[in-house]
This record gives structure tokens, sequence and C-alpha cells, in this order.
């Protein structure tokens, strides 16, 4: 997800979307360890789509 696309959502989708990706991540994390997980880099993606969502949530803030 695009920081383009996520600066025109408002803060409680973006809030939503930060609490749905991190779940997500928590259940990668927990499969990787089982060795369940064949794309490893679907968690570096994840990481990355949490912080462009935690810098646009701050970016709001400070408006």
């Amino acid at each position: 997800m695009k920081a383009s696309e996520l600066r025109q959502k408002s803060k409680e989708e973006l809030e939503k979307i930060l609490q749905e990706k991190r779940e997500k991540l928590r259940e990668l994390r927990f499969d990787l360890s089982a060795g369940k997980v064949k794309n490893v880099r679907e968690i570096r993606m994840l990481k990355r789509d949490i912080a462009r969502i935690l810098t646009v949530l701050k970016e709001l803030e400070l408006k």
C-alpha cells in the first residue's frame, strides 16, 4: 500500500488497517517459527506497511 493511498483515508480507517496488519504479522511470525511460511518476504512487506501507516498517522497528529 502506497503512502499516497494512505493519506486519503481517515484516521479511524488507518487505525483499523494498522490493527489488521499487526495481527497478520503476528500470525506470520508464529507460522514462520512452525516452518509453515513459504514466502518470508511477506513479513518484510508487512513491516514496511505498518511503518507507512504509523508515519501517516503521525503526520495527521502534527497537523
